[in-house]
Formats: structure tokens, C-alpha cells, sequence
């Protein structure tokens, strides 16, 4: 499994498609292990781009601070599961996947009314 984070400022980004970049993580859904992380750039905002460069990416799941609703539903039409209402105060990106893949992550509104 594959997960994506938009990040700023070395934290999770509360506007997906206004990021300084991504943050992958392959999970062993098995053990729920972090096995590998990286980073992305993130391309200069664009309607529709991101879920087209992510799936590329073999992401399988976004989690994410807010996003509008036509990027959650081009995530959903390439099978990509979007979790969005998470928050920066719940740790570093890496705290955050951890509580998601434990089945213990909190979210709230999805601040993106767009």
C-alpha cells in the first residue's frame, strides 16, 4: 500500500493542491510497517493534475487536510481512497500515517468547501 500526504513546512497541508510537496510511504499492510519514505516536489497547482501524477505514483490512499470535491472524485474514479479532515496537531506526516494504518486516526470537517 502506498499512501500520500500533502506537506508544508514539514508538515501536513491543510489545501491539498496548495503544497510544497508529497510525502509517499510504502506500508507492508501486513505488519502495518512503514517500509520506505520519499518526497515529491509538488508540480505548480493545476485542476486535475494531481490525481493523475499520484496514480502514476502507485498511490493507493490520500490523506489529506481538505480537498475539494471534484479532486476527491477524480481520486475515487482511479480507486484511490481519499481520508481527508485530518490535522497538522496530530503529529508529523509519519505520526499521522502511523495512527491511519493502527486504525486510529481522528478527523474532522474537510475544510475545503470548493
Amino acid at each position: 500500500m502506498k499512501i500520500a500526504m500533502p506537506v508544508v513546512g514539514g508538515q501536513l497541508c491543510t489545501h491539498f493542491g496548495h503544497c510544497e510537496s508529497f510525502q509517499f510511504f510504502d506500508v507492508d499492510p501486513g505488519t502495518k510497517e512503514v517500509k520506505k519514505m520519499e518526497t515529491m516536489t509538488a508540480p505548480p497547482h493545476e485542476p486535475g493534475l494531481l490525481p493523475k501524477i499520484l496514480g502514476e505514483q502507485g498511490v493507493s490512499v490520500v490523506i489529506a487536510g481538505g480537498m475539494g470535491a471534484r479532486a476527491q472524485d477524480l481520486f475515487n474514479q482511479r480507486g484511490i481512497k481519499v481520508i481527508v479532515g485530518a490535522s497538522p496537531s496530530a503529529g508529523s506526516p509519519e505520526e499521522i500515517v502511523e495512527t491511519y494504518i493502527s486504525g486510529s486516526l481522528s478527523t474532522g470537517a474537510n475544510p475545503c468547501d470548493h
